[in-house]
C-alpha cells in the first residue's frame, strides 16, 4: 500500500509542475522505477562476480578432497589369516 501510494505521490508532483509532454512523463517515471530497483537490489546484499567464482573454487577444492577421502577409505585392503 505505501508503495503504490509512493507512486501516486510522485505522478501527482508531476502533473503539477506541468511535465504534461510524453517524452518528459516517461523519463520521470523510468527514472522513479530504475531508483526503486536500485533500492531494492541494495538491499538483497548480493554478491559480485569476483565473490562467486571465489566461493566456487573453495567448494570444488572441498568436493575433491571428499572424494579423496571417500576413496581412500573404499580401497582400504582386507588382512587373510
Amino acid at each position: 500500500m505505501t508503495k503504490s501510494k509512493f507512486v501516486f505521490e510522485k505522478f501527482a508532483k508531476l502533473v503539477e509542475q506541468g511535465l504534461v509532454s510524453y517524452k518528459d512523463f516517461s523519463n520521470e517515471i523510468l527514472n522513479i522505477l530504475k531508483s526503486k530497483k536500485d533500492e531494492f537490489i541494495f538491499k538483497l546484499d548480493l554478491s559480485t562476480k569476483e565473490e562467486l567464482e571465489v566461493l566456487k573454487k573453495r567448494v570444488e577444492s572441498i568436493e575433491r578432497k571428499l572424494e579423496k577421502k571417500s576413496q581412500q577409505k573404499k580401497t582400504k585392503k582386507v588382512k587373510r589369516s
